[in-house]
């Protein structure tokens, strides 16, 4: 890809971004004119590598399904591991089940567990990532990789810099997350680089009741609404 563009003209890079601009719009379009019909929904993140038979593969399976019968849709990646468990506990719940697909050389593909009508498919992470921060009424963050992560500290940023209405960050699993949490507080708070108050942006939970509880909590005070 790189030697590719190596030989186009600078001009002819230029002309492509134009053209790529027109599809970049296509798909915020049709993205904000789907989602915006769904309701409000919390999103599920975790590692497309978590095998079906893995503990973290069943909880969310179950924090999936009693968010569902909480009222939430849910939505996912729409691909492998915690997203097909994620939209596999909606399902079980007869609840919505959005996928916010994307294409990847590897890993990603859809997953059977996503309403029929509601499968989204992206060329660009960030239109992607654009449609979980606003639709979302809640991140519930697995554990996961860099993708995970991505999602993670996109979502506190935005937050902490009032570009976009709080809502509650849910991570799950005390003892995988517990390493980045004492980093944290160790090292970025401690050298001044975040506020202590920076801190409650983020939740940790065992179970899903500890999960339903701390949506149901925050939204008791707060209005159900897109992001921005």
């Amino acid at each position: 890809m790189r030697k590719e563009q190596h030989h186009k003209g600078w001009n002819e890079i230029k002309t492509n971004d134009s053209w790529a601009i027109f599809k970049i719009m296509g798909e915020f379009v049709g993205g904000f004119e789907k989602m915006s019909a769904i309701g409000p929904c919390v999103s599920i993140f975790g590692s497309a590598r978590t095998k079906e038979d893995g503990k973290y593969y069943q909880l969310a399976v179950d924090i999936a399904k009693s968010i569902s019968e909480a009222g939430y849709g849910i939505i996912t990646g729409g691909g492998p591991g915690i997203m097909e468990a994620g939209n596999r506990g909606a399902h079980l719940a007869g609840g919505t089940s959005v996928g916010l697909n994307i294409d990847l050389p590897f890993e990603q593909h859809d997953n059977p567990y996503i309403d029929d009508d509601k499968s989204l498919d992206f060329d660009y992470f960030f239109v992607r990532k654009v449609m979980f921060v606003k639709y979302s009424q809640g991140f519930v963050v697995m554990p996961g990789g860099f993708g995970t992560l991505d999602e993670l500290f996109e979502a506190i940023t935005l937050i902490q810099t009032h570009k976009i209405a709080g809502f509650p960050i849910i991570l799950v699993g005390s003892d995988f997350w517990k390493g980045l949490l004492e980093w944290i507080k160790s090292t970025v708070l401690e050298l001044g680089n975040i506020s202590a108050s920076d801190l409650n942006l983020i939740q940790i939970a065992d179970t899903k009741e500890e999960v339903v509880e701390i949506i149901d909590a925050f939204y008791k005070g707060n209005t159900l609404s897109p992001n921005f």
